[in-house]
């Protein structure tokens, strides 16, 4: 069985910030080989991938060839077998091979025909530019990264600070363009992001000192990778773990930061189904039983106080559930199938003194900042409500704001599943 990739602490890298090399933007004509866009799809999870999700697993199977399917898993992420110390058990293992091992036997499981360990990771970097293993890869029809440290996928299938591809990148990518399935979790599907990927960081910090390029030893220190992952998905910054860790505020400071207007916030155990990505037919659709933020920053503005304490406003959330679908050129949620607008006459929405469910909180409850949007989103007479971080100095006030229009979606005709047009604003007390 796998380490937990869903710990809420994980320090992404020893030792200080990278050397600078490492966190330069991509050089001029890293990506030329790159096609221009992708017939394949990503399956992208945030984290916490649970071993019975028919759902996930059997999306995954299925673009791959179904009864047919041959996964390739690609574990570089977890420690190498030379730094686990329960490497020769079976039962208590969690480095890449005995992870990819786990993984490979849940493919087959869930009905692909072969599902293999690709053979690269700290131990074997040299096998990224193999072509024995190239091999293996053009016989796959699929792929799965797993969770870890998104860092080890950089070291072990990216080229220095040239960020160019390996053999083995190369030929996954080009599995891709041509119809492959590629699939993540956790670190496996933030890997997927282009720019600015995020490399650590919580909410309060990064709200209080903004973000840095590099991996830090504090974890709660807002990192990024200017040169990022291996970019099968540029529509959007992605997070992970994102209600369960209480990374929304993260995720709008790393944006606001670095340029971007738009993050996919992907929750545990859920999927984001990206449909021909990298082109102007781009869909995405959710499935699993929790759910993914998109938050707009289009119309978004930063400004700092006397003090210099930074705020934001004009940012928007939508919150889309399983059958949820997103366009992201029209920028335009389509709800599913049979899902109404709700808005009942409510309770005030409840107080919430801590948004970003703080670690430093033993009483604090996960998706925290879901749970303020879903109310107010339900709420036929609530207009707006606020919420605060746990920690102060400065202490952050979140104000939700509701767009006209219907704001929630039900199934059940009581409950509040999908959200869209809220506005967000982060200020400083």
């Amino acid at each position: 069985m796998p380490v937990p990739t869903g710990a809420r602490r994980t320090t992404l890298a020893a030792g200080t910030a990278l050397a600078l090399a490492l966190v330069l933007a991509p050089a001029a004509g890293a990506d030329a080989t790159a096609p221009a866009g992708d017939r394949g799809s990503l399956v992208l999870v945030g984290g916490g991938l649970e071993a019975d999700n028919t759902q996930v697993f059997g999306e995954i199977v299925k673009r791959a060839g179904g009864a047919s399917a041959r996964i390739g898993v690609i574990t570089a992420a977890s420690v190498p077998a030379s730094q686990d110390p329960h490497a020769a058990d079976p039962a208590t293992c969690g480095n890449s091979e005995c992870n990819g091992a786990y993984y490979a036997g849940l493919f087959e499981r869930h009905g692909a025909a072969d599902a293999q360990w690709i053979p690269v990771d700290l131990d074997h970097i040299a096998n990224s530019d193999s072509d024995e293993v190239v091999r293996q890869v053009n016989s796959m029809t699929g792929f799965f990264f797993g969770g870890g440290d998104q860092y080890r996928y950089v070291t072990t299938l990216l080229h220095g600070s040239a960020h160019t591809d390996s053999k083995v990148l190369a030929a996954i990518r080009a599995k891709l363009a041509t119809g492959a399935v590629v699939a993540g979790s956790s670190a496996g599907a933030q890997i997927a992001a282009g720019a600015d990927m995020v490399t650590g960081g919580d909410s309060y910090e990064g709200l209080r000192d903004g973000s840095s390029p590099g991996y830090f030893d504090d974890p709660s220190r807002l990192g990024y990778l200017p040169a990022g992952g291996f970019g099968f998905l540029r529509s959007g910054l992605i997070d992970t773990h994102t209600g369960a860790s209480g990374r929304e505020g993260r995720a709008l400071r790393l944006a606001a930061d670095t340029g971007h207007d738009r993050v996919y916030a992907l929750d545990e155990n859920t999927a984001l189904v990206v449909e021909a990505p990298r082109t102007p037919h781009e869909r995405l659709r959710v499935l699993g039983p929790r759910g993914v933020a998109v938050m707009d920053l289009r119309r978004a503005r930063t400004g700092r106080t006397s003090s210099g304490a930074w705020s934001l406003t004009g940012a928007r959330y939508d919150y889309l559930t399983d059958g949820d679908r997103y366009d992201p050129a029209r920028r335009h949620v389509l709800p599913e199938a049979g899902r109404r607008p709700l808005a009942a006459p409510a309770p005030p929405v409840p107080a919430n003194p801590d948004v970003f469910h703080s670690a430093a909180n033993p009483a604090g409850v996960p998706y925290s900042f879901l749970r303020t949007a879903r109310a107010l989103a339900a709420s036929a007479t609530q207009r707006t409500a606020t919420a605060t971080t746990f920690e102060n100095g400065p202490r952050f006030t979140v104000t939700f704001g509701k767009d006209p229009g219907p704001t929630a979606w039900t199934t059940d005709g009581a409950t509040a599943r999908t959200v869209t047009g809220l506005r967000i604003a982060v200020t400083p007390e």
